[in-house]
């Protein structure tokens, strides 16, 4: 774990400095479209889900549970055991 984190510091140190080497009116323009890009992307998916959200067409069906399992289960398996012996109680 220790050496780990001494790769993610080392890494994050030479990005720093890869970043600081960049020129300010570069670092701003990066930074511009960047938060351009997310903008853009935050809108595409506000606008999808307000369409798909906004068809008559989209409904939702809620039902019973019927069960966990329909699946007989063992007799004598550990599991069945752990699940017995604590119902019981």
């Amino acid at each position: 774990m220790k050496k780990l984190r001494e790769k993610i510091g080392r890494y994050i140190l030479r990005i720093e400095d890869h970043w600081n080497a960049i020129s300010v009116g570069k670092q701003r323009l990066m930074t511009k479209v960047f938060f351009g890009v997310y903008v853009l992307i935050t809108v595409i998916v506000i606008v999808n889900i307000c369409v798909t959200t906004g068809q008559r067409s989209n409904t939702m069906s809620i039902n019973h549970i019927d069960g966990i399992s329909k699946k007989p289960t063992e007799k004598g398996s550990k599991h069945n055991e752990i699940v017995n012996s604590s119902t019981k109680k």
